[in-house]
């Protein structure tokens, strides 16, 4: 029998093992590089560090005045989070002891834990972490065996790197899932390359884990109505994890969202323990949290949303005209992206009435065959998608991508493979255009930046990307209706746009996410609010065309924007005058923004993203923000308007001397289509020297696309580009004197 002695000796000793050595000889730097790493991918995992670890964390990440004791405790932060300490030796031998860390998992779940490395040998190999309790059961059903229930991996992925980097300390994060609850024993085995365990078993480790049980939470989800509907739930622990565990989440979940959404009568599995549960769907409804405690029995929770706008009910359906289902963030095996349910799970999560689902290069022969020319059969009453092309990773690319929407067939005339479509955007368009298709360019500002931020500019942009390039070319052939906006810097996409509207012409602008590329947070970040009775996939993509929309982040919203009774995108969206006049200018305009100001948004350049965000428009520290009435790209008056979620009428009046454009924005969140007002039965050319800029622009184009496009194709090319030339110059030719 042992004694109270022996007891406390066993635990004391049994402490001591669990402490991991404080490595002494390590430069500060490199440490504090690493740290600032691990912190960057746990919150990625959404398994962060504790708040108060993670602040002392931070705050030893500012150069200290004493090196050493900074060193040391930094490894005394993490330390507490290691489950297994690594000391590879001079000779590269491998042993392995238990850390600090409480061996605790989650029944179908992921837990993400820090393993120390001492590194003696100072390699750069690869820490492999391995199990036989790990893996497939061989030739039996899932659950036959009882010895593997766990899985396990390195996270390696970005900030992570792969190899270990030769300093003398650094730490790895090894994540672990649980198939079963309860106790289970698993044996943990590391090494960095055949024959480097070290002698007598001593890279092997023995852990007793204990498996959390998950319980079955049921969701009933419903609408302000109380009608059943599909919600998104951001789900965190009193830790800050987030469940479930993103890493090894399977669609219709992203592991690249902390978010995850669910349908009324759906479940999520959680351990027992205490949650907060921040739920909402879309920038129309407000984000609301609820307290959440779990025990092992069955629970059944319900959430009622709640909108702070409808524009539906006005007859304003918002739509993302590109979204991806293969490429960038998407899983790319074994089917090189998701399936149509997946995609309309999150259409139908951010009440998104349309979602156009585009194909590219990335899992294009897969994702094609989803195509029907008309909307998928998944698609419900209230919100829709159909799949459509963007040609983009095809040969065309460099002189910019193009959506095109409403397709009857998605393959260009005599084309096998993505090689044999056109390696310029004018015979593409022409294609689709003579099947009907609308035509837009994507992610419009790319390849159009510029040094200073100033709208509208006269300043060249370099015309070297795959953006809205060759639209100063194809818009004055009548092949493009609208450029997008929202998902690149509002100057990049507005200038171009701008110029070739004062030169006349008369294409549209419509919101896009690019999601999962250029965001990936959410779909719908971008949207077009298209006006219409009903909704219909085929007429909102009309409404794209005739530019009876506005685009918006969500967040505000200009709804019924007339100039003397014309409604956007009503007719041909002209309103004629015999002679110079005043105009009455009308709109419902609507904003929401939170009471206090998020200044690291707010403090961003106009480059960085968010690129088209409500919080950029924000009156200093007030809850306001700036309503513009703009009049041939100029800002010519504008309103304080209240960003409390009100609708609120507004009215402008104007003297048009000249036959014009006219527009609202609230930028940079959301900007109106034009109507435009004709004078004496003038055409618009509003400015002398912007037709002259797109004329210069014609040539730095085609200086810079030139070199991609085949030579049996460039005797095309310069045709198309020379009848763009002539256009200009005749319409500069009606232009009076700025």
């Amino acid at each position: 029998m042992f004694s109270r002695l022996s007891f406390a000796l066993i635990f004391a000793w049994t402490l001591a093992a669990q402490e991991l050595p404080v490595v002494s000889n390590v430069e500060y730097q490199p440490l504090a590089a690493q740290a600032v790493r691990i912190l960057e991918a746990l919150e990625m995992l959404g398994e962060p560090l504790p708040a108060k670890d993670a602040a002392e964390l931070k705050r030893l990440l500012t150069p200290p005045q004493d090196a050493a004791k900074a060193v040391e405790a930094i490894q005394n932060i993490l330390d507490r989070h290691c489950l297994a300490g690594v000391h590879i030796n001079p000779e590269s031998r491998v042993k392995a002891q238990q850390g600090p860390a409480q061996p605790v998992l989650i029944e179908q779940g992921w837990r993400s834990f820090l393993i120390k490395v001492q590194n003696e040998a100072g390699i750069t190999a690869v820490l492999n972490a391995s199990s036989p309790n790990a893996g497939p059961v061989p030739n039996q059903p899932p659950g036959a065996s009882t010895r593997r229930w766990m899985d396990l991996q390195l996270f390696q992925k970005q900030p992570m790197r792969e190899r270990l980097s030769g300093l003398e300390v650094e730490y790895k994060i090894l994540q672990l899932y649980a198939r079963d609850q309860g106790k289970r024993e698993a044996k943990l085995v590391f090494d960095v390359g055949q024959g480097t365990q070290d002698l007598g078993f001593r890279s092997d480790l023995d852990l007793l884990f204990t498996a959390r049980p998950a319980a079955k939470v049921t969701l009933r989800v419903l609408d302000q109505d109380d009608t059943p509907t599909t919600g998104s739930f951001l789900i965190k622990d009193a830790s800050g994890r987030v469940y479930p565990s993103q890493t090894k989440r399977l669609a219709p979940d992203f592991f690249f969202h902390p978010q995850v959404y669910r349908a009324n009568g759906e479940h999520v599995l959680l351990p027992p323990g205490d949650y907060t549960v921040e739920y909402t769907r879309g920038p129309e409804y407000l984000k609301k949290t609820q307290k959440l405690h779990v025990e092992s029995q069955p629970l059944e929770i319900t959430f009622r949303l709640e909108r702070w706008i409808d524009p539906a009910k006005m007859g304003w359906y918002s739509g993302d005209h590109h979204i991806h289902a293969a490429g960038c963030a998407h899983y790319e095996k074994p089917t090189e992206g998701v399936y149509p349910k997946d995609m309309i799970r999150h259409v139908l999560g951010e009440d998104l009435k349309i979602g156009s689902v585009l194909s590219w290069g990335p899992g294009w022969y897969f994702q094609k065959t989803f195509f029907e020319g008309k909307d998928h059969a998944v698609s419900t009453g209230q919100n829709r998608i159909r799949y459509d092309v963007e040609v983009s990773g095809f040969p065309s690319s460099h002189t910019g991508h193009i959506c095109l929407l409403g397709l009857r067939e998605q393959d260009y005339p005599g084309s096998k493979r993505i090689e044999d479509w056109p390696s310029f955007g004018i015979p593409v368009l022409r294609w689709a255009k003579s099947q009907g298709a609308v035509t837009g360019y994507a992610h419009s500002g790319w390849g159009l930046a510029y040094k200073q931020e100033k709208l509208p500019t006269l300043e060249m942009p370099p015309f070297d990307g795959i953006g809205a390039n060759e639209y100063i070319v194809s818009v004055t052939q009548g092949l493009i209706d609208f450029i997008s906006t929202v998902d690149t810097p509002y100057l990049n996409e507005l200038n171009i746009w701008y110029h070739t509207l004062n030169a006349g012409y008369r294409a549209r602008i419509s919101g896009e996410t690019d999601f999962p590329c250029i965001y990936g947070e959410r779909v719908g970040l971008g949207r077009s609010y298209v006006r219409q009775t009903k909704l219909d996939y085929g007429d909102w993509a009309q409404g794209l065309r005739e530019g009876r929309n506005y685009v918006s982040d969500g967040k505000s919203h200009l709804l019924h924007f007339k100039v003397n009774g014309v409604e956007m995108g009503a007719g041909d969206s002209e309103l004629r005058l015999g002679a110079p006049a005043a105009v009455e200018i009308t709109a419902q305009v609507a904003a929401l923004l939170d009471e206090k100001a998020d200044e690291p948004i707010r403090s961003r350049s106009y480059d960085q993203k968010p690129y088209w965000e409500l919080e950029r428009a924000r009156i200093g520290g007030s809850r306001t923000v700036p309503l513009e009435l703009i009049v041939n790209g100029q800002s010519v008056e504008r309103q304080v308007i209240q960003a409390d979620g009100k609708m609120r009428p507004v009215t402008f009046r104007h003297k048009v001397g000249q036959s014009s454009w006219i527009a609202l924005r609230i930028l940079p969140s959301s900007h109106t289509n034009p109507v435009f007002v004709t004078v004496a039965g003038k055409p618009i050319r509003a400015s002398r020297k912007s037709i002259e800029w797109c004329l210069q622009a014609v040539d730095q184009c085609h200086r810079q696309k030139l070199p991609r496009v085949r030579l049996e194709e460039r005797g095309d090319m310069e045709r198309s580009y020379e009848a763009a030339r002539a256009a200009y110059r005749e319409r500069l030719k009606e232009a009076a004197v700025d």
